[in-house]
């Protein structure tokens, strides 16, 4: 089989299994979502990991997205600033609390934590805290891959929790253990990841919940439009306005 089609066919095998058995709690998750948006509240999203960062930037100032999407970036697990020194961080017991002290939480907000392998300090300490200052947490994970992991392996939280027994809502990304999902004749390593994939589908599948389920009640749902487009400007100012020194990235 040639490669492209394995990969394909693999991506295609998750996403089939995400939309047969989580429609569910995505739709509880947009439905928490719905209430805060209707509330004038932010949606609040960390992904606490070097590629679960890449969660965090799907959903924030993207066309097409939610505006009232505060993401949590922090320079401190991005990969740009070195690989090691991201992965030493995200081990990190107590660096998540510091973090979230820098953004606008509020008790009764959402915050989506983002992290496919949801075992780490930083991921787990994001979602205790969230939960002590009374915000919903949605979980976006894997908790096949959670529970596969030892106890006492070294990428664990000190407390061995795994993210899907804390959050309040859980989403199955169904990332298989390895991540990497193609085989190579003679290589003990798989390649071609596919938790990234997974975790755009489920987060823009729940914007998408989101925007109907506003609609339905008759409000229009705040959505970016591309700058790339005619009027996308003009469209997106009164959002910055609006949100000005609410959303910590936006300006």
């Amino acid at each position: 089989m040639h490669k492209v089609d394995e990969y394909f066919g693999k991506v295609v095998e998750l996403l089939e299994k995400i939309k047969s058995t989580e429609k569910e709690n995505m739709e509880k998750a947009a439905d928490a979502m719905v209430q805060a948006i209707l509330q004038n509240r932010l949606i609040h999203i960390f992904g606490t990991g070097g590629h679960s960062d890449l969660g965090a930037r799907e959903m924030f100032w993207r066309a097409g997205g939610l505006v009232p999407i505060n993401a949590i970036l922090d320079p401190g697990i991005s990969l740009e600033h070195g690989a090691r020194r991201a992965t030493s961080v995200e081990r990190t017991p107590g660096y998540a609390q510091a973090v979230l002290k820098q953004y606008p939480l509020e008790k009764g907000d959402v915050i989506v934590v983002t992290n496919p392998w949801g075992i780490n300090s930083v991921t787990i300490d994001a979602a205790m805290e969230a939960k002590r200052l009374g915000l919903t947490v949605v979980a976006n994970t894997s908790p096949g891959f959670s529970k596969a992991v030892p106890p006492d392996h070294p990428a664990r939280h000190p407390s061995k929790r795994n993210l899907c027994d804390i959050a309040d809502i859980v989403i199955d990304n169904h990332m298989p253990f390895t991540d990497a999902v193609v085989d190579i004749e003679g290589l003990d390593q798989k390649v071609s990841p596919v938790s990234t994939i997974l975790t755009a589908f489920i987060l823009n599948s729940i914007v998408a919940l989101v925007a109907e389920k506003l609609m339905k009640k008759g409000f229009t749902p705040p959505v970016w439009m591309s700058g790339n487009i005619p009027g996308g400007d003009e469209r997106n100012r009164e959002y910055f306005e609006k949100y000005r020194g609410k959303i910590k990235h936006l300006w």
